[in-house]
C-alpha cells in the first residue's frame, strides 16, 4: 500500500502540546463569529460567564477562577468598564483589593447569549458524555502539569 504525504503524520502532529494547542484556537475560533455580535472577545467572555456566576468577586479571585494573571486580566477589566458591561471598585474593608461587577447591561447580556453553548456543541461534535470525560481529563492534565494533582 502506498502512502501519500497526506497519510503521514508530522512530528508536530504527534506532540499532545500541539493536539490541545491546535483543538484550543479550532474552539476558541468557533466563538469568534458567535461573540462578535455581542462586542466580545473569548477572554471578555470568559470575564462575563465568571461574574454571571457570582455577579461580584475580587479581581483575585476572577483571575484565580480564570487561571489569569492580573497584567492579562486588566487591560480586559477595562474594556470591558469602558463598555459599560462591569465596574470596578476598590473594597471599603481593603483598599488593595479592586471587587468587580455587573452594570445593569452587563448582567442583561447574559440572556443574548443562550445560543453559543448548543451552537459549541454541535460544533464540537461529541456526544455529552465523550464532552464531559474529555473536561475530566483536561482538568486532570491541568493540575498535574501545574503541580496542583
Amino acid at each position: 500500500m502506498t502512502t501519500t504525504p497526506e497519510d503521514r503524520t508530522s512530528a508536530v502532529d504527534d506532540l499532545l502540546c500541539f493536539a490541545l494547542y491546535a483543538a484550543s484556537r479550532a474552539l476558541t475560533a468557533a466563538y469568534r463569529p458567535l461573540l462578535q455580535d455581542l462586542g466580545l472577545t473569548y477572554p471578555q467572555y470568559l470575564v462575563m460567564v465568571a461574574l454571571w456566576e457570582r455577579e461580584s468577586m475580587p479581581v483575585k479571585d476572577l483571575g484565580d477562577a480564570l487561571q489569569l494573571d492580573y497584567g492579562t486580566l486588566t487591560p480586559l477589566l477595562k474594556r470591558l468598564e469602558a463598555a459599560g458591561l462591569i465596574t470596578r471598585q476598590r473594597r471599603i474593608d481593603d483598599e488593595r483589593s479592586v471587587q468587580v461587577g455587573l452594570t445593569p447591561e452587563g448582567s442583561a447580556m447574559r440572556e443574548a447569549t443562550g445560543a453559543i453553548t448548543p451552537a459549541i456543541g454541535a460544533a464540537i461534535g461529541m456526544s455529552e458524555a465523550e464532552v464531559e470525560r474529555l473536561r475530566v481529563s483536561l482538568r486532570r492534565l491541568t493540575s498535574n502539569v501545574a503541580g496542583r494533582g
